[in-house]
């Protein structure tokens, strides 16, 4: 499947995102998920960085699937999910 890509600023610790698309003159609604995954929240549970971002994808709600893990800072990750069977790869 072809992507579009769109740069959506970070608001805040969780961002819901639907995008309405028409394709062959159908209308779809995408639905996507940016968690913003904060390093401190983890920091009693590992030092390791990468593993912290592999729990929380494994961890996540399993009708959304991992999309994209964005530029980490210092501070946190962000990681973006799209609900599952929109739009599926051909």
């Amino acid at each position: 499947m072809r992507e579009v890509v769109l740069q959506i600023p970070t608001l805040g610790a969780e961002q819901n995102i639907d995008i309405e698309v028409k394709i062959n003159g159908k209308r779809r609604t995408l639905h996507y998920k940016v968690e913003i995954v904060d390093w401190e929240d983890h920091n009693g549970d590992t030092v390791d960085k990468v593993d912290v971002i592999k729990r929380v994808i494994k961890e996540y709600n399993k009708d959304w699937q991992l999309i994209e893990i964005g530029m980490p800072t210092d501070a946190n990750i962000p990681i973006m999910f799209r609900k599952k069977g929109e739009l599926n790869a051909d």
